[in-house]
């Protein structure tokens, strides 16, 4: 073979083994001069959210309609059937799913979802089931569906449901609800946007509750004064928190307490799009602040509190996906002589030119992440290439 025909072969050869691995794998660039690789599994069009399974399978829904089964490798293994029909406009459509913590005994899961009004097509609001996730050998079918949680009230536009869903280690159902970009719900006792919410897994009120005894919808607050709220967790103490989307600018890191007010929007470390400023936290002392806040903004998505053990140098510290900042962010959280609680900071953030939408954690320890997009790909993390 001519010499110069054979280098060119070796040369393309080496261009495509490159190409492949480019496919396969990603470097992630840490701020903190850390470099995480993330293993290509699947791909997805509008992913939103994901849960994993204790036989390793796992749950991804795309925002458009479709929940997937993934198998223990990542990879789809079929479309879930009987799944909630959606509407997807703007930020609504199928959206959280997660896992009962007694799945592997009960295969209870509770997803979200937004729902247009029947009568006016304009008005929209989010919903929270609970149903049996069925499994077979070629089939996955969700059965026993019931709403146990309805935004309320519906309203007219696309953004902020939030609909974010985490089950307290006490067995409560916590749903974080968006003020829908009209501002003053977040302040309004008769409406449970612009909340988080507290409610018993059949969709019941405990009668703990904080504003408990004040009518169907204020019973469920648990807390107010919240934006977008698309984050949260509960930390291996039984805290929750819970991050938000700022307006312009401010997104928030947030500890979750009963009855508190987190007021927005009345101060918010951002000010509106339009350019109006926004009294801050600490102008007004009365709100309770953030813990941790992001000027500029960070745009953040998904949550988790890193509870495993192959990321150990890690180990309880949170992970929120950026939108706007296309990055995966790392917060530790340390005590704080002058503050009574625990504190918050950024300690890196981890880059590779993708908006990611989700991040999730396995039983075994092993990271997810979600990127966001029509062509949103699942990867699993690691710190060997």
């Amino acid at each position: 073979m001519n010499k110069l025909i054979r280098f060119s072969l070796v040369g393309l050869l080496a261009a495509a083994s490159a190409l492949s691995m480019a496919q396969d794998k990603v470097v992630m660039q840490g701020t903190d001069n850390t470099i995480i690789y993330g293993e290509v599994l699947e791909t997805f069009t509008m992913p939103w959210a994901m849960a994993l399974l204790p036989s390793g399978q796992g749950l991804v829904t795309e925002r458009t309609g479709a929940l997937w089964l993934i198998d223990e490798s990542g990879k789809k293994q079929f479309q879930v059937s009987n799944v909630p029909s959606v509407d997807a406009k703007g930020q609504g459509g199928l959206g959280d799913i997660i896992v009962h913590p007694d799945f592997a005994d009960n295969g209870v899961v509770f997803l979200s979802y937004v729902e247009r009004d029947p009568k006016d097509d304009e008005f929209s609001g989010a919903l929270v089931e609970r149903a049996t996730l069925t499994l077979t050998a070629n089939s996955a079918t969700l059965n026993e569906r019931e709403v146990v949680w309805t935004q309320s009230p519906k309203t007219t536009g696309n953004g902020h449901y939030g609909h974010r869903l985490a089950v307290s280690p006490d067995g409560y159902l916590f749903i974080t609800s968006g003020e829908r970009q009209k501002f003053t719900p977040a302040q309004n006792m008769a409406m449970n946007l612009g909340k988080v919410v507290r409610i018993n897994q059949d969709g019941s009120v405990p009668k703990d509750n904080p504003f408990y005894d004040n009518g169907e919808v204020t019973n469920q607050i648990w807390t107010l004064g919240h934006r977008n709220p698309l984050g949260i967790d509960f930390d291996a103490n039984g805290k929750l928190w819970v991050h938000e989307m700022g307006p312009r600018h401010g997104d928030e890191l947030n500890l979750i307490e009963r009855g508190r007010n987190y007021g927005y929007p009345v101060v918010s470390q951002g000010d509106h799009y339009s350019g109006v400023t926004i009294p801050n936290h600490e102008e007004i002392p009365i709100y309770y602040s953030p813990i941790a806040d992001w000027v500029p903004a960070i745009s953040p998505a998904g949550f988790i509190i890193y509870k495993g053990e192959k990321f150990a140098d890690w180990t309880g510290n949170g992970f929120i996906g950026s939108l706007s900042a296309q990055a995966l962010v790392r917060v530790n959280f340390f005590t704080n002589d002058s503050r009574p609680t625990l504190d918050a900071k950024e300690a890196a953030r981890y880059e590779w030119g993708s908006r990611v939408r989700e991040i999730e954690q396995s039983a075994g320890g092993d990271i997810y992440v979600l990127e966001d997009g029509s062509s949103g790909r699942l990867l699993k993390l690691s710190l060997q290439p």
